[in-house]
């Protein structure tokens, strides 16, 4: 429950000559851009294997259902030992197709984020077969991929060569330098801390901006951060890259757990997850990308999922930070590929047949929605405040003890903004975000 023992009303009429005094790294916000939808992309034909057997006229199949859907962009996915078997070799092959993707989403009209390093994916594994050899038992670090400079080295060699490919294709978005690399800091396989794990990132977003000047790079990390002060810190996410990532799944973040799936904490997720993310920005610009959100009839009634979704993407709306919601995913994957869980199989917006399902028509209106109209987001006068830093160590399960307060409130009808505690006392970081009054966190 939410302790109100330090229930406080922050004036904002503070004295102009102390407000000026006090610098603060906040600016005013300047009006949000619209938000974008798309979707991340699943090849019906081959899944990501396709990347060894190239089909474009399957792709551009795939991409026109997308676009049909009235998306504007699409995330994909670089499976690493394809685009880099050997430390210092490239695939020429996997670069080309990857260009050929890009010239089937120009005539579809959609714009393509790459995200590169997918060492994990969908609850497999992918690491290239050239980083094991490089462990030994009495260094363990030498092939760690967040920290040896070999590996880094070879990392950055694929990024280099895949911006010489498609750095200046006019559908580039830009880079997410990998998927939920959190999977990946492992104690058995790339042991990493905090310090260096925001090194790595900040260092390859750094190289990301060097070699891809003005294009969107990001990081897109997985709830494990979010939800706990594991691997990357929220400090480091919520301020590299030219956008804090979230993914927000009911069942991996916790939610079912504790509440049913049409009730508060599975609804106001992402919303939730959005605003933990701004309470940690110092740029009141930047905008959270709601990367990857999806959901699976394991976890609900096939009948309400277009309703779940309607809840999910208003809420989403509704904080006006959004810069983006994209789909996990585009099509449903053929049952013939075998190895991945059960749930993985049924998660597209469209079905094998490339025609849309019931959730793909309900996210094109939403689409279409907030298109033609973009609702002014209310402000969040109300702040839960919390501790910069207090939540579980570990990755796993995650822990809700910043959550719990913040889906209470939004269960008594108050839509909250977050606030640090290290920020709570300045007044005019509290005025640049509209917030007048503070409520502590329970615990």
């Amino acid at each position: 429950m939410i302790s109100r023992r330090n229930f406080v009303k922050t004036s904002l009429l503070a004295s102009a000559a102390a407000t000026a005094a006090r610098s603060t790294m906040f600016a005013q916000p300047a009006a949000a851009p619209p938000t974008r939808f798309g979707v991340n992309y699943v090849p019906r034909k081959r899944w990501w294997y396709c990347w060894l057997d190239w089909d474009q006229q399957a792709i551009l199949d795939d991409l026109r259902g997308v676009a049909d859907l009235g998306l504007d962009h699409i995330r994909i996915q670089c499976l690493w030992p394809y685009f880099q078997p050997g430390i210092s070799n490239v695939s020429e092959r996997a670069l080309a197709n990857l260009h050929a993707l890009l010239d089937a989403a120009d005539l579809a009209g959609l714009d393509v984020e790459v995200t590169v390093l997918n060492g994990w994916m969908s609850g497999l594994s992918f690491m290239p077969a050239w980083v094991a050899p490089l462990a030994n038992p009495w260094d363990i670090k030498v092939g760690n991929i967040f920290t040896s400079p070999t590996v880094i080295e070879a990392e950055k060699l694929l990024f280099k060569r895949i911006a010489e490919t498609v750095g200046g294709h006019r559908r580039f978005l830009g880079f997410d330098v990998g998927n939920e690399l959190g999977v990946l800091q492992t104690p058995g396989s790339n042991p990493v801390s905090t310090a260096e794990a925001d090194a790595w990132a900040t260092e390859m977003l750094r190289y990301c901006d060097e070699i891809a000047p003005n294009k969107f790079h990001v990081n897109g990390v997985d709830h494990s951060h979010w939800f706990n002060d594991f691997g990357f810190s929220r400090e480091q996410i919520a301020t590299t890259g030219h956008a804090s990532v979230v993914h927000s799944y009911i069942f991996f973040d916790g939610v079912l757990d504790r509440y049913k799936y049409n009730e508060t904490g599975s609804l106001h997720l992402a919303e939730f997850e959005i605003e933990l993310a701004c309470a940690y920005q110092t740029d009141l610009q930047r905008r959270v990308w709601v990367e990857e959100t999806g959901m699976a009839k394991q976890w609900m009634p096939e009948s309400y999922m277009p309703e779940f979704m309607e809840h999910s993407v208003r809420n989403i709306i509704s904080t006006g930070k959004a810069w983006g919601v994209t789909w996990w995913c585009s099509h449903d994957i053929d049952p013939a590929i075998k190895g991945f869980d059960t749930l993985e199989y049924g998660l597209g917006l469209l079905d094998r047949e490339n025609k849309p399902k019931p959730m793909g028509r309900k996210f094109a209106e939403l689409a279409a929605e907030f298109r033609r109209s973009r609702p002014e987001a209310p402000l969040r006068k109300t702040a839960l405040v919390i501790p910069d830093r207090g939540l579980s160590t570990k990755a796993w399960p995650p822990d809700w003890k910043y959550a719990t307060p913040y889906m209470n409130l939004v269960s008594r009808g108050v839509s909250p903004a977050i606030v640090l505690e290290s920020r709570a006392k300045d007044a005019e970081t509290l005025r640049a975000r509209g917030i007048s009054e503070l409520i502590q966190s329970g615990g």
